[in-house]
């Protein structure tokens, strides 16, 4: 029974969220998100919401600031209104790269977002391809973080390449494609990367793994500017592999990062919809899956009460 379900949406992403609410067989929820002409956002409900399971789409994506301050507020008008619950699916997580300090004074800001989010009212919290997976540790509330391994390896097993190799660009994504290369029944190879200070500057200079002559899968979990991830394919095609494809769940896409893509000896850049990829940031090497039957599984289980883990059992 989905009868007090409601989902609404701010301004970040609605598009995923009318996909979500299609597959859920639920009308959007009626809500108005605006600024005034002193730039202070304003957010209001137009439905009743009392006693209702609410969940808030918004993902961090351009203007960040205004998308999570206007996540922050509809929480707490939704709060105000007398929800029984507030659950926000935020498929790309604020400031999640600032995920530890690991310069003087500077700030935790994945943790100061989930500080915002429990003072605001939040009771629950999903999201996909977490930067750092300790960010879950940030929160003293349920957080169900999804992935989006199943669809982007399902994609790739049905374009059955042979002779295939699965690359993590550095040590930290080694799990990651450990768990790609175990769906796809491949074996998998290591960059030795290094990133050079606050800037996307980065030295690929060594590949642990045999690459020659095989058919590449990149693994990461964001591309942002681009560098690292031309960088990593500029690195396999000097140790001579053959042709190379790259599977990324957050398609930031900053600045010129499409025609980099474009001009770079990659193959095939498959990403999901976790952040809008709108026609000036694609191109005929760019493949964009969606996740929302995903977030519908996750959504469904969690109001019903169902465990969450038969949503990973199903994919």
């Amino acid at each position: 029974m989905l009868d007090e379900l409601k989902i609404f949406t701010g301004r970040a992403h609605p598009g995923l969220a009318r996909e979500i609410c299609a597959e859920l067989g639920v009308e959007l929820g009626r809500s108005e998100t605006m600024k005034f002409t002193n730039d202070n956002s304003f957010v209001r409900i137009h439905e009743s919401v009392r006693e209702s399971d609410v969940f808030v789409i918004q993902p961090s994506c351009e203007p960040v600031n205004d998308g999570l301050v206007e996540l922050l507020i509809m929480i707490d008008a939704l709060k105000r209104a007398s929800v029984r619950r507030v659950t926000a699916v935020v498929p790309y997580f604020p400031y999640g790269r600032s995920d530890k300090k690991d310069q003087p004074r500077i700030s935790i800001t994945a943790r100061l977002v989930a500080d915002l989010l429990e003072v605001a009212g939040v009771q629950r919290v999903v999201s996909v391809d977490l930067h750092a997976p300790q960010i879950q540790g940030f929160f003293s509330i349920p957080v169900d973080h999804l992935t989006a391994i199943p669809i982007l390896a399902g994609y790739f097993a049905e374009k059955k390449l042979e002779n295939l190799v699965v690359v993590a660009p550095d040590a930290g994504r080694a799990k990651t494609a450990r768990q790609f290369a175990k769906r796809l029944h491949a074996p998998m190879a290591i960059i030795d990367k290094r990133r050079l200070g606050n800037e996307d500057k980065v030295a690929m200079e060594h590949v642990i793994g045999d690459v020659s002559g095989k058919q590449c899968l990149l693994i990461d979990d964001e591309i942002s500017s681009g560098g690292s991830l031309v960088g990593a394919v500029n690195t396999l095609a000097s140790f001579g592999a053959g042709d190379i494809y790259a599977a990324v769940t957050h398609p930031i896409f900053c600045g010129m990062a499409p025609q980099k893509i474009q001009s770079s000896p990659l193959k095939e850049l498959v990403v999901t919809n976790t952040v809008p990829v709108p026609p000036s940031k694609r191109n005929d090497k760019i493949t964009v899956l969606s996740l929302a039957p995903l977030f519908a599984e996750a959504i469904r289980c969690i109001h019903t009460g169902t465990s969450v883990s038969t949503v990973f059992e199903k994919e």
